[in-house]
């Protein structure tokens, strides 16, 4: 067992300038002269974590946390119907993750990614692998057509009469199309009404999907504030009603670019949200990853999943 630390608050912060208007938020925490390590938050649009950490061993790891693009306390925030979404995409992200290991003067760090978050940790490192030490994976959620169909269409098998609330939270006429363009465009009406119906209807959704799952936890999604309900939606239905600009099958395809880089890969058996069938897959194709399937465990997570993903980061500590 891997007893949790004493809470660790940032002794750092700041906001890193993109360059086309937006800023995005970060803080530091832990020992400035440790380990380097990025945690990458979900959703998309999530926003990181505002508790102190406990997973890190604050004399051993120097942990950076942000908020991605038009979420959290990143700027201009999604809520915001003037805020361009035009100017965040993945590749988007994967630059300002760039940009601020720079600003900090990092070499390499361990890229730890939860759910969405997996999907943007694998997307960087294909790109800059040599700027990546170690990498650890929770709940994955990977943006692929297979994924997110899953995701918002054949999950409604489990649970049809919340599907049904789902379809018919778009316009009549849109309904046997595509769903997530729909909301997509809902989630732009200049009606904060319409947006926060489409949102609202959106996450209900997402918290019936996993209702069943062990250790599932209730209103998941739902329970944010107003401006973080919207700016997590219109963040989502913008991100995959455009396939993550990721070519279908790209992260798996290009997972021998990740040769070199220790990973492990977390996962609950009864995800709902996101089949365990693509991290299996994922992990035969990654020649140096570790796949834990949990047992107890669904896409909201178990103990047994946190303390399989703090003893990844436990062992990596002194790598």
């Amino acid at each position: 067992m891997v007893d949790l630390y004493a809470p660790t608050s940032p002794y750092d912060s700041g906001f890193l300038d993109t360059g086309d208007g937006n800023r995005v938020y970060y803080e530091q925490l832990g020992n400035p002269e440790g380990k380097p390590a990025l945690f990458v938050h979900g959703g998309p649009g999530a926003g990181a974590p505002r508790r102190p950490t406990r997973a890190w061993d604050p004399e051993c790891y120097r942990v950076i946390r942000f908020d991605q693009r038009n979420c959290g306390r990143s700027t201009p925030h999604a809520s915001d119907p003037a805020a361009d979404m035009s100017l965040n995409t993945t590749q988007h992200l994967i630059d300002d993750m760039e940009r601020l290991r720079e600003l900090l003067g990092i070499e390499r760090w361990l890229l730890d990614g939860v759910s969405w978050g997996g999907t943007l940790v694998l997307a960087y490192a294909q790109q800059h692998p040599e700027r990546v030490s170690e990498i650890v994976i929770q709940a994955a959620m990977f943006a692929d057509r297979s994924g997110v169909d899953w995701l918002y269409r054949g999950a409604g098998r489990f649970r049809p009469e919340a599907w049904d609330r789902f379809r018919d939270g778009v316009p009549e006429d849109e309904r046997d199309g595509d769903l997530l363009a729909a909301y997509a465009r809902l989630m732009e009406d200049p009606d904060p009404a319409v947006r926060e119906k489409a949102a609202a209807t959106w996450l209900a959704w997402e918290d019936a999907v996993i209702a069943d799952e062990p250790n599932g936890v209730p209103g998941l999604y739902g329970n944010r504030e107003v401006d973080a309900r919207i700016a997590f939606v219109r963040i989502c239905a913008h991100f995959l009603s455009n396939d993550a600009w990721l070519e279908d099958g790209q992260l798996l395809r290009d997972a021998p670019k990740l040769a070199g880089i220790p990973g492990v890969v977390v996962h609950g058996r009864h995800d709902m949200s996101c089949p365990v069938q693509a991290p299996w897959e994922l992990a035969k194709a990654w020649p140096d990853a570790q796949l834990h399937i949990i047992e107890d465990s669904g896409h909201a997570g178990s103990e047994a999943m946190h303390q399989a993903s703090r003893t990844a980061i436990e062992e990596f500590k002194n790598r």
